[in-house]
């Protein structure tokens, strides 16, 4: 199927997305249409951001018994609480997939979904906190590259959903790692890096404990290390100068050349000629904002660089 155009306007932002193998912002073009990723890797990304309010962003769908594919909102509906409009909610199988373990009535598409072979991961972000999650076989490479992390291992398969979040939920509790990160604390701990051995030791050590933990319980484990993807080697590179975006991304213009990105976070120029100050920032916080595409420029602040 063709990818649809992406021209200068109005779009609702569903957040970055790394299903194709590289990041891509995608994008809800405004009044309809099917949601289009754009490239962001080396080329410039001009916005202005509407800065109020949140809008619908839209559900997933069942392609097949192994596979979901996002979909935009029809009404492009306003949403005053969470990312989904009523409608979208309602129509949306795959919202139950965090809760399916924990029993109770599921749709059939989501069962058949979840049937599937399920791999359980470790990740670990630049400041050493490391998280345990899960990953579908056909996401098994995306949905580590989208978490933002600098190390990650892949500690075993389970034959479905409902096994590998039952794992999930018991090395939570016998080797005290979280389920999630806040994209904030990714992002700061980003910002602060000076080197890479505390995260590759922390990562190293809490495997070590997981593997050490499902040998107790008789799971086998594989330790199959990821490897990150290369759009993020400057952004890994301690000795790179980098500052936080000194601007709010949701609001007002701006104009950005990404140079580097890990996840949703991204190394960018103002100016797109690589020799000016580059800045550090999430594309994730425009998730569920309306940006209209075109000429726009970030303004411009004198910020003195951190040198690592």
């Amino acid at each position: 199927m063709p990818v649809p155009s992406l021209n200068d306007g109005d779009y609702v932002c569903h957040g970055v997305t790394w299903a194709a193998g590289a990041p891509r912002l995608l994008l809800a073009p405004l009044p309809g249409g099917p949601l289009v990723p754009m490239p962001l890797m080396n080329r410039r990304l001009g916005y202005r951001a509407c800065g109020t309010g949140r809008w619908c962003t839209g559900r997933y769908r069942f392609v097949n018994t192994v596979a979901v594919e996002a979909v935009a909102c029809p009404d492009r509906a306003r949403v005053e609480k969470g990312a989904q409009c009523a409608g979208c909610c309602g129509r949306d199988d795959f919202r139950l997939a965090h809760q399916f373990h924990q029993g109770g009535n599921a749709p059939q598409a989501l069962i058949q979904y979840m049937a599937q072979p399920h791999w359980l991961y470790l990740a670990t972000f630049a400041d050493g906190t490391t998280k345990v999650g899960t990953a579908a076989e056909p996401r098994k490479r995306s949905r580590l590259d989208e978490q933002g992390a600098l190390f990650a291992t892949y500690l075993t398969s389970a034959s479905d959903g409902r096994a590998v979040r039952l794992l999930e939920d018991t090395l939570t509790r016998r080797i005290k790692v979280p389920q999630t990160v806040r994209a904030a604390t990714k992002l700061r701990a980003l910002a602060d890096l000076r080197d890479v051995a505390t995260a590759r030791t922390a990562h190293e050590r809490h495997v070590a404990r997981a593997a050490a933990a499902l040998t107790e319980m008789g799971i086998d484990t594989v330790l199959d290390p990821w490897t990150p993807p290369t759009e993020g080697d400057h952004l890994r590179q301690h000795g790179t100068g980098r500052v936080l975006y000194p601007h709010d991304p949701r609001e007002g213009d701006h104009g950005l050349t990404p140079l580097s990105c890990i996840g949703s976070q991204i190394l960018a120029t103002l100016d797109g000629d690589g020799d000016g100050d580059v800045y550090l920032l999430d594309l994730g916080v425009l998730k569920g904002h309306r940006i209209t595409l075109g000429p726009f420029h970030s303004p411009r602040t004198a910020v003195q660089p951190q040198l690592f």
